[in-house]
């Protein structure tokens, strides 16, 4: 069984689109998703409700089924006193039936949803575990657009394998049942030629096995390219709703650039990609109908062409015959039941590839090199912070030829309470020191000793800012009721968010109605709140007003015995901290000037060099 990722040849990049892996394996996949769920035991006890009830479903079908013979002999017979008793008969039988086709429909729809239940919240804490996410949107085409994974694959996938399952079992029962009645039938079917007699033992149960056989060959022949066409229709469908949420998130941005032509004939690209995908799908639905529809018209006089001789013969009564065509129907029905669910087969096999592809390589993101030349972490000495021969390398494979920077005063140790600034040469990407410290870049060199995780905070150059109330924007990473109001009002008011405290549970989209300073100022809210021992911020100051630069800062010099370590530049966070310098030092072949210990202000090279250093790092993992 293959199991090893398979990187296709058309791919670029030789990047990871999917694996190749063999049915039975998905399905084993899968299962374990559901069998480790919080809802296993109510899809089992639902699944033994339904199985119970299509059982007895199929019993009161093969009543019905007998009862077509003294139905149609009253019929042959013209007794109306017959007649309306047997009509009496199929009152209750299809009363019956009826109540037990609602009571399977509620049934088949609450398995759909926890199903649905099991796998979304299973597929969502696997890729919500510790640093999966951003590795996995590292990881090729395998990690774009998960939220079509998680959430239209998911439940497609769960409701597809409910209805499906649930009509292969159903097809079963009534094969299993009907299959002896059309065995007896065929008993009695006796075929006279010239002077000879003779039946066939099963006659219609062979006739009705060729029937299905021959149509199921057919289907799987014409419609063998539908599995690959829906798996390629869905990832398209993808980049298109994302192509069309990116453009109504930034659309303030693109309407003042004057970029909605531009935008216009990039969302035309994906669409035109959805049309031609849907246009092959119906080119080979189209030709698999030829198939479906033409057995299925002629399944209506077939059992009756394969019955006539004996009826005709006198081996069998009109009623007889009716029961027969009922039986051959119900067994051509079952064993037909490939054929007439081959297109929803081929999108379910779609979803659960799309599906299974994405949990697998959420759960080897653990396993594998995050990148090369791995740093080393280590716990630090109490109260204090250490990088040893520390050099971090931009290089996210082998074959990159980027270089990196280094710290240029060698060896650094922070100790607790003290309160540092890292500036650089022109054009290092100071971010990544930030995603290193953070434990989210791991290329470089030399051994990184770090306090524990749970008494750090990182301050990222531009918060985020959760959908909800402000009052959980504010707590976020923690819960909603982590803080009193009193500690939180106080917060916004120390912040300039002061204003907003009656709306402090106000649901709204907080990250559109607050602007950039606004949004920092969040950030800089919880911090105070959080109280943590050591704070790493990549410079959240930058691109402020001076005087918002200065309140910021002070609230920073308030906190006392943190340690404050600041990786960016800022006269005012200088001014109020008075912090010890540091330098990043490139490693490039040609050589850059190294920085001066006093910071000054430099406001349009220091421009210039974030945004060179924002679009570098637009991609950064």
């Amino acid at each position: 069984m293959a199991v090893e990722a398979e990187a296709k040849p058309n791919s670029p990049g030789n990047e990871q689109v999917g694996y190749d892996l063999s049915l039975f394996f998905r399905l084993r996949m899968m299962f374990s998703a559901f069998w480790n769920s919080p809802v296993r035991l109510k899809i089992i006890s639902l699944t033994v409700a339904l199985f119970a009830i299509i059982m007895i479903t199929a019993y009161v079908q093969v009543l019905l089924n007998s009862w077509n013979a003294p139905f149609y002999d009253s019929l042959a017979r013209r007794d109306i006193a017959a007649f309306f008793h047997q009509l009496g008969v199929f009152g209750m039988i299809a009363g019956s039936l009826l109540v037990l086709n609602v009571i399977q429909a509620w049934l088949n729809q609450m398995t759909a949803l926890y199903m649905r239940e099991g796998l979304a919240r299973d597929l969502v804490n696997q890729w919500l575990q510790a640093k999966r996410a951003l590795r996995l949107a590292s990881a090729g085409l395998i990690g774009v657009n998960p939220d079509q994974r998680l959430h239209e694959d998911a439940r497609n996938l769960a409701e597809s394998t409910t209805g499906l399952a649930i009509g292969l079992v159903q097809a079963t029962i009534l094969l299993l049942s009907f299959i002896g009645v059309l065995w007896e039938l065929s008993n009695g079917m006796v075929f006279h030629f010239k002077d000879m007699s003779f039946a066939i033992p099963g006659y219609m149960v062979w006739a009705a096995i060729l029937y299905a056989g021959s149509a199921s060959f057919l289907s799987q022949f014409v419609g063998r390219r539908l599995v690959r066409l829906n798996a390629d229709r869905y990832s398209k469908e993808a980049e298109l709703r994302f192509a069309l949420m990116h453009a109504n998130e930034h659309m303030p941005a693109i309407t003042i650039a004057g970029g909605e032509e531009n935008e216009r004939r990039r969302i035309n690209v994906d669409i035109s990609a959805v049309l031609a995908v849907i246009r092959q799908l119906a080119i080979a639905n189209t030709n698999l109908t030829w198939v479906s529809a033409g057995y299925g018209w002629l399944v209506l006089i077939i059992p009756i062409l394969v019955a006539a001789p004996a009826y005709f013969s006198g081996g069998l009564t009109f009623g007889q015959l009716m029961v027969a065509v009922g039986a051959f129907n119900q067994v051509n029905t079952a064993l037909r039941w490939y054929v007439a669910n081959f297109g929803p087969i081929a999108e379910w096999r779609a979803t659960l590839m799309r599906v299974t592809d994405f949990r697998k390589a959420l759960t080897e993101m653990d396993d594998k090199p995050p990148m090369p030349h791995t740093l080393v972490f280590d716990e630090a000495e109490p109260g204090t912070m250490a990088w040893t021969d520390l050099e971090i390398s931009t290089k996210t494979s082998d074959e990159a030829t980027e270089n990196g920077f280094r710290i240029a005063e060698g060896t650094v140790t922070i100790k607790a309470g003290e309160h540092v600034m890292i500036n650089g040469d022109h054009g290092v990407n100071r971010r990544l020191l930030f995603e290193v410290l953070a434990h989210q870049w791991y290329s470089g060199s030399g051994t990184v000793s770090l306090p524990p995780m749970e008494d750090m905070l990182f301050v990222p150059h531009m918060p985020y800012v959760p959908g909800g109330t402000l009052r959980e924007a504010i707590s976020f990473p923690e819960d909603r009721d982590a803080y009193d109001d009193a500690a939180v009002e106080a917060a916004m008011e120390q912040v300039g968010l002061g204003r907003l405290k009656n709306r402090l549970d106000t649901q709204a989209r907080w990250d559109r109605l607050l602007d950039t300073e606004e949004q920092k100022a969040v950030g800089f809210a919880h911090l105070l709140l959080a109280k943590p021992k050591w704070i790493v911020l990549d410079d959240p100051l930058e691109g402020l007003e001076v005087e918002v630069q200065a309140k910021f800062s002070a609230l920073l010099a308030e906190l006392a015995d943190t340690t404050v370590i600041y990786i960016g530049r800022s006269d005012a966070y200088a001014h109020a901290m008075s912090p010890r310098i540091l330098h990043l030092q490139s490693l490039a072949p040609h050589e850059h000037s190294i920085e001066t210990e006093t910071p000054t202000a430099e406001p349009s090279t220091d421009k210039v060099e974030t945004e060179s250093k924002d679009v570098k790092e637009a991609n950064t993992p």
